[in-house]
């Protein structure tokens, strides 16, 4: 109906955001709420749980302000990052700590993964998620566990009661088979429980409706249902008005994640490249790329949000810095190579911090043309047009180094909240 609302939330790196856009998908009202500390270095997946339910308190109230009535709201969808992952038992409550995306060091799962699974796998390597998943496994010395969840899966199981559902996109990395829609046979080899594997939906599906208990604590209708869902960058992706082959979309956050609309797949897991299924009606096209580790993370390590905006003022984007650097907050790169031992080079440190982060923002630039050089060189398309999300597209200076470096089609996206993409899996089609 036209006067339907659709919720999007997004489970980032840095925390929740939130997104009501009409049944046009047009973005009406937003809210954020920080992720709550985590003890000790271990992740507890049911802080993840408490600061989306802080910021759905916090989004009530900007609809409110906004003159939207949550109880128009008609589905809820959700991504999380790429990757991360937990173990519940059969309640959804968490029986392991959480792995994120970028942890690592999973050395015997790999030879293992490595002896049974086919050559190139997107599974491979010490940091692959199948690694996480047998990591997580080994560590539930009671077997408790009932299901693998994905960050997006788990959320999405707290809102709906159901836990074991999962979709195309964040099952991918884990090593779904896209081909036959099913989870690899060789899967049993690992050791891998299949039982603990959830069952994968398209993105958007409808998995069931909203908890009644939550309806009436956020206000909303009792008939709201819930989608599965997606992975951070493709959320993004589907925020901005990227449709055409050769548009990218390019999301400088706390990472760098590429995703390049393409109408052949393409994977190498050596070099981190993966593809996403993408259907458009009776059309399946790919999303293509991958995510380096470089980015925002390594910035904020360095320099102050106000640093960062008074160095850049300071930066001539036109002239080369003659540094080169692969900026890297610890050991461990994904794409456009995979090796979980790279190690960071960001010496020499000239004294003149304008100058170091010259140097910086003209390396990662170096590495995202690195990254669309491997696509290419793959099959996938030269990119015509490449939208940037995340806040290093607020950096004008950073932008005109990647039109110098990257490719003189960049250009910021107007919509490209992650939270907007999440929730536009749930308009009608």
């Amino acid at each position: 109906m036209a006067d339907q609302l659709y919720l999007g939330i997004d489970v980032g790196t840095s925390g929740v955001r939130t997104a009501i856009v009409d049944g046009a998908g047009a973005p009406l009202s937003f809210a954020r709420a920080g992720h709550l500390e985590q003890p000790d270095g271990h992740i507890n997946a049911g802080l993840w749980w408490r600061a989306v339910q802080s910021c759905l308190v916090e989004q009530m109230k900007a609809a409110d302000a906004a003159g939207l009535d949550p109880r128009r709201i008609a589905g809820i969808s959700v991504d999380g990052t790429s990757g991360t992952q937990v173990l519940v038992d059969a309640d959804g409550v968490p029986v392991t700590t959480g792995l994120m995306y970028n942890s690592k060091g999973f050395d015997e799962e790999a030879e293992v993964i490595s002896s049974v699974a086919p050559a190139d796998h997107i599974t491979l390597g010490s940091a692959s998620a199948l690694g996480r998943a047998l990591r997580l496994q080994t560590s539930d010395k009671r077997n408790d566990a009932a299901h693998l969840a994905h960050q997006a899966d788990y959320i999405i199981g707290c809102l709906t009661g159901v836990f074991g559902q999962s979709d195309f996109n964040n099952a991918l990395k884990t090593g779904y088979d896209l081909e036959v829609e099913q989870w690899p046979a060789w899967f049993a080899e690992t050791g891998l429980r299949k039982e603990l594997l959830p069952q994968v939906h398209a993105p958007g599906a409808i998995i069931g409706p909203i908890r009644s208990e939550l309806a009436r604590k956020f206000g909303l209708n009792p008939e709201l249902v819930v989608h599965a869902g997606t992975t951070d960058s493709i959320a993004a992706f589907l925020a901005t008005d990227a449709s055409e082959v050769g548009d990218a979309v390019v999301s400088l956050g706390s990472t760098l994640a590429i995703k390049l609309l393409s109408d052949e797949r393409v994977e190498d897991a050596a070099k981190g490249i993966y593809s996403h299924r993408l259907d458009r009606g009776d059309e399946t096209m790919w999303l293509v790329g991958g995510a380096s580790n470089t980015g925002g993370a390594v910035l904020a390590e360095l320099f102050s949000t106000e640093q960062l905006r008074g160095l850049s003022a300071l930066i001539d984007p036109a002239v080369d810095s003659g540094l080169d650097y692969y900026p890297l907050k610890a050991a461990g790169e994904r794409f456009p190579i995979s090796d979980p031992e790279k190690q960071p080079v960001m010496t020499p440190r000239p004294a003149d911090d304008a100058l170091f982060l010259h140097g910086l923002l003209e390396s990662m630039a170096r590495i995202e043309r690195q990254c669309f050089d491997a696509l290419k060189a793959l099959g996938a398309p030269e990119p015509k047009r490449i939208l940037t999300a995340g806040g290093g597209a607020q950096n004008p200076v950073w932008t005109a180094l990647r039109r110098r470096i990257v490719s003189p089609v960049v250009e910021p996206a107007e919509d490209a909240e992650a939270a907007i993409g999440a929730a536009r899996l749930c308009l009608p089609h």
